[in-house]
């Protein structure tokens, strides 16, 4: 049974009495967890209840029961936009050679000072992902 599972039958314990007394209605847990009809009818009843406690009860586990199974959606993350790549006008017939680490000064990359973007303030979501992916790109501690 999972922990959802446990909440709910907690709440639909305490639901029983008033359900009974109001309503002359008898809740069976059991049927009511494994039944989605007889839960939606049980709920029903009790969100239309005079007593503000079982109407509580009933709210929460309508949403327990029958909300989200994961929690807020993910926040939506723009793509970066696309880098447009530098038009250069090579002569027919000649080939393009790529600069390597050992054909620049110190060994640096011959690209590491132009290809970064400029710094962007991030977002608290976006800072902890980077930070994550910085640990799975460079090696864990």
């Amino acid at each position: 049974m999972s922990s959802d599972d446990s909440k709910i039958v907690n709440y639909l314990v305490r639901m029983v009495v008033p359900l009974r007394r109001e309503f002359g209605q008898h809740l069976d847990v059991q049927h009511f967890l494994h039944d989605l009809g007889y839960a939606q009818e049980v709920l029903k009843t009790a969100l239309s209840s005079q007593d503000s406690r079982l109407r509580e009860q009933a709210e929460y586990v309508s949403k327990l029961k029958f909300g989200p199974r994961v929690g807020d959606a993910p926040p939506t993350i723009k793509p970066p936009a696309p880098v447009a790549a530098p038009a250069t006008s090579l002569p027919a017939g000649t080939a393009e050679r790529r600069q390597t680490m050992r054909d620049t000064p110190n060994g640096q990359r011959p690209d590491a000072a132009t290809s970064r973007p400029p710094e962007t303030p991030l977002s608290p979501e976006e800072e902890m992902r980077a930070r994550i992916m910085k640990k799975y790109t460079s090696g864990l501690r």
